[in-house]
């Protein structure tokens, strides 16, 4: 996916989904799992940087695990304090650590003491757990951790993704913190990332389940070009058809193209249309079909 949403253009960095530390250092499989863009420099094919996100409580095997990502080609490394999932948070990990601006403090340190410059240590939390009591405390944290950048999406983990982002909450951080504030939330056409950046005081964004619902986002967001029509994004669904994966038996493309339109419903009605044409199909080559009618 993020070599083919790259190609479209638009794009400085791309971060991998999270890999769970726990308590050890994981082999080097791992990393190229996650990030396949590793064996060709740690860049996509149009020639974007992919960063190893980590996300874990153990200052140690945090830092051990950043050192394998940026040796093996990572474009610096990412440390998840904003996941807001249930099984992550029960477990002490993601947005759960936003109770505990102490840990944060030793987990980005120990990563940023282990890494070695100029290699980015970059992090990406919430506004809070349930409320921004703690949020000073958090930011003061980070800076003197020594993180490269900070991420903020802008709600608490209690809110989850309920309308509104909360984007005027990032303008106190952007004044407190050391480092560049990256907004993220919302973001899902060039009106509202000027409104974001204005509310914000934010100069740089980041896009998530956005640029799923809008393939070419970035260059939407930077007024370079118009929304996709349907028969591109059409086009794009069939060019995802022929990207192998290592050791698929026939059901990935299935499976995630399913998913995807799960969020181009959100913009596009053709994509419902198409869901329910395709919803029952197990075979890639059934799915194109309907794709090219």
């Amino acid at each position: 996916m993020r070599d083919l949403l790259t190609a479209l253009g638009g794009y400085d960095l791309c971060v991998t989904e999270f890999i769970r530390v726990v308590d050890h250092g994981f082999p080097e499989r791992v990393f190229y799992r996650f990030a396949p863009e590793l064996y060709q420099g740690g860049v996509t094919s149009s020639g974007t940087p992919v960063r190893i996100q980590l996300l874990g409580q153990e200052p140690d095997a945090m830092a051990a695990n950043a050192v394998t990502a940026v040796e093996l080609g990572s474009a610096g490394v990412d440390l998840n304090f904003g996941c807001p999932a249930k099984a992550v948070n029960k477990s002490r990990g993601g947005a759960s650590l936003l109770k505990q601006p102490e840990l944060i403090y030793r987990v980005i340190k120990a990563v940023r003491t282990a890494v070695p410059q100029p290699h980015a240590v970059s992090a990406k939390m919430r506004l809070g757990w349930d409320d921004t009591s703690l949020l000073d405390e958090t930011i003061d944290a980070i800076n003197q951790a020594g993180a490269s950048s900070l991420v903020v999406h802008a709600r608490t983990k209690v809110q989850g993704y309920k309308p509104p982002a909360q984007w005027h909450e990032l303008k106190q951080i952007c004044q407190r913190a050391n480092m560049p504030v990256i907004a993220n939330g919302d973001i899902v056409d060039h009106n509202s990332a000027q409104r974001c950046m204005a509310a914000s005081a934010c100069q740089h964004l980041m896009l998530g389940r956005g640029a799923l619902a809008l393939p070419n986002l970035a260059q939407v967001v930077r007024g370079i070009e118009a929304p996709m029509s349907w028969s591109q994004v059409q086009a794009l669904l069939v060019r995802y058809s022929h990207y192998e994966v290592e050791g698929d038996k026939g059901l990935y493309y299935p499976n995630r193209i399913k998913q995807w339109l799960s969020y181009l419903r959100q913009r596009y009605q053709q994509a419902d249309e198409l869901f329910k044409h395709i919803r029952r199909l197990k075979r890639s080559d059934e799915i194109v079909a309907q794709l090219c009618r």
